[in-house]
């Protein structure tokens, strides 16, 4: 697969946001919100697209890619380059995941030489799965009002 990274603007944030998940992936769902279109096109997001340009998915770096109540776990601490990623529901589930996390992670380590630090629900365990097939190990966990969360990072000797 031959994906590009752009920009994500507006347009593309407000169409993010009508994406329908089936359950229990409904959980990353969010609402339409002016907020949300603002965080989604400030800047800290991009935008993945396929070879015909259609929207695959979307990734972000840094605070954007953490879960906030995890600070109050200790989860964070600064030696590390946080990574979320999101997939269009239209391409999940069909066996690209570990391709498609892997060009994001190999566009992440362009700018850094940090290890690659993620936050994932513990339900979500086609995610996990991926990231362990990727070289990535769980460190820690902790739980929001309403999931529990793992944070994974890199084994340097990985993918």
């Amino acid at each position: 697969m031959n994906w590009s990274i752009t920009e994500l603007n507006r347009e593309a944030a407000e169409e993010i946001l009508a994406w329908k998940y089936e359950p229990p992936y409904d959980f990353y769902e969010n609402e339409r919100s002016e907020e949300a279109v603002a965080e989604l096109s400030g800047g800290e997001y991009r935008l993945v697209l396929d070879e015909s340009g259609q929207m695959y998915g979307f990734f972000c770096t840094g605070s954007s890619a953490q879960v906030p109540i995890g600070h109050e776990f200790g989860v964070y601490p600064d030696d590390h380059v946080d990574f979320g990623l999101g997939m269009n529901p239209a391409f999940t589930g069909r066996g690209t995941g570990a391709a498609f996390t892997a060009f994001i992670l190999k566009e992440i380590r362009r700018d850094t030489s940090l290890p690659i630090r993620l936050s994932v629900a513990t339900f979500n365990k086609r995610a996990i799965k991926v990231y362990e097939q990727l070289g990535f190990q769980k460190v820690d966990h902790f739980r929001t009002r309403s999931a529990e969360f793992i944070t994974m990072v890199e084994n340097r000797g990985g993918a």
